[in-house]
């Protein structure tokens, strides 16, 4: 797969491992999608030849070409595509995003399941712009959840990067979160954090409080991550100044674009907004095929 579908900045083990995510996502999507086979495609000759034009029709951030080629190169690996707009850069309404020339059956077999990638993650770069842009010059970072579509989890994580946020652990297997449940099933905040430490897996560790209490015993416990779960603005100011700069601190629940500037403004370090990845609203776009 060539490398210039993904946008800039990506360690070669993140690569790796979106690279194999298209490979996985698109594979499903086709099988999805065709089955057996796509029988309104076969009423067209075998050899016929097409070309398609991608327009978006609404202003957006562009995300998901890898996924989008792939699609394509699938069903007719000689396909070619020219894109004309970039990976992680605005699109506007009414602009030729590509042009793919190649087998007809195929462009049309492919069109859904590649358009639906494109829209979905494009979805999901352009709601993280808007949450990025609104905390700009505050110090603060937008980040993702766990809180993915089932099965492209690596794929909306991505789009969170293209979009200007950053990503969370990806699964349980690669970072630690304390929730209430883990505190109490171990005996309390102090109990929990050192069975985290005497793990000893180099993962990140994070403890998520509900008050300043908790945040104090966190704080005492070594505690150097700590989500603060459902804070209102006074308590986040007052969080942040207890901290003083023992732990970095994440604002969690309740986030919205009326209010994420003023939450960066109490001096977090980071929110994290489940929204991102849960609430996606597919980009509007066209394709529009003409045989050759």
């Amino acid at each position: 797969m060539n490398m210039h579908p993904f946008i800039s900045g990506l360690s070669p083990e993140e690569t790796r491992r979106l690279q194999e995510a298209v490979l996985l996502n698109t594979a499903a999507a086709l099988e999805e999608d065709i089955g057996t086979g796509d029988l309104t495609a076969s009423l067209l000759p075998a050899d016929r030849r097409a070309h398609a034009r991608v327009i978006s029709r609404e202003d957006a951030v562009l995300c998901g070409k890898a996924w989008f080629e792939a699609c394509f190169h699938a069903i007719d690996a000689r396909a070619a595509i020219r894109w004309h707009a970039r990976e992680g850069e605005p699109m506007h309404a009414g602009q030729l995003l590509c042009e793919v020339d190649g087998n007809a059956r195929a462009l049309l077999s492919a069109e859904r399941p590649a358009l639906n990638f494109l829209q979905t993650l494009s979805g999901t770069a352009t709601l993280t712009r808007r949450y990025a842009e609104k905390v700009r010059d505050t110090g603060a970072v937008v980040m993702d959840t766990r809180k993915t579509l089932p099965g492209l989890r690596l794929a909306q994580k991505y789009a969170v990067r293209a979009g200007g946020g950053a990503n969370q652990r990806s699964g349980l297997y690669d970072g630690i979160l304390i929730k209430e449940n883990h505190i109490a099933a171990a005996g309390g905040i102090a109990e929990v954090l050192q069975a985290a430490f005497a793990l000893d897996t180099r993962v990140p560790i994070q403890i998520e409080v509900e008050n300043l209490d908790e945040l104090e015993q966190a704080l005492t416990a070594g505690a150097r991550l700590i989500l603060l779960d459902n804070f209102g603005l006074d308590e986040l100011r007052a969080a942040v100044a207890l901290a003083d700069g023992r732990a970095m601190l994440e604002a969690s629940g309740n986030i919205t674009l009326d209010n994420i500037r003023a939450v960066a403004e109490t001096g977090v370090q980071r929110i994290s907004i489940g929204s991102l990845t849960k609430h996606v609203r597919a980009v509007d776009l066209s394709m529009r095929i003409a045989t050759l």
